[in-house]
């Protein structure tokens, strides 16, 4: 079975505390992404996807320059690298999301996403189902 390590995303774009709203809905634009992590040097310290920009960012009425800090999910779920894929995929099923930080040593080494899941022949069940889960749970989740 393979790894997270061996199918996650490595070159990941990432934000920091430093950032604010305007910059990383700019940053998801120029790199047609949803999710950034939020780190502090390698360490991850949360993430920020484009349902929280407009959940506590615009829909709360904060301008393009509010900070990081007002807008990042910081409970997160993260994952090993060492992890086996069908284990991420029930994990990813199990929180009801479709990306998953990868650490190490309290640092971040990658993304996985359902997508890199599904590229692997045999983990296409898997990622069909976890993404199933994952869709069924947000009709009745809406913090996810």
């Amino acid at each position: 079975m393979p790894t997270v390590r061996e199918v996650m995303s490595t070159d990941c774009v990432t934000v920091t505390l430093q950032d604010n709203v305007y910059e990383i809905a700019l940053k998801m634009k120029q790199h047609d992404i949803g999710f950034i992590p939020v780190v502090e040097g390698n360490t991850l310290i949360g993430v920020v996807t484009d349902r929280d920009l407009v959940v506590r960012g615009y829909a709360e009425k904060h301008s393009g320059s509010t900070a990081v800090k007002q807008v990042i999910s910081e409970h997160l779920t993260t994952i090993s690298p060492e992890t086996d894929v069908q284990e991420a995929a029930k994990v990813m099923a199990q929180h009801q999301v479709r990306r998953l930080p990868v650490v190490e040593d309290g640092n971040l080494v990658g993304v996985i996403a359902i997508g890199d899941l599904a590229v692997r022949d045999k983990l296409e069940d898997e990622a069909g189902e976890a993404l199933s889960r994952i869709s069924k749970g947000r009709s009745t989740s809406s913090n996810k």
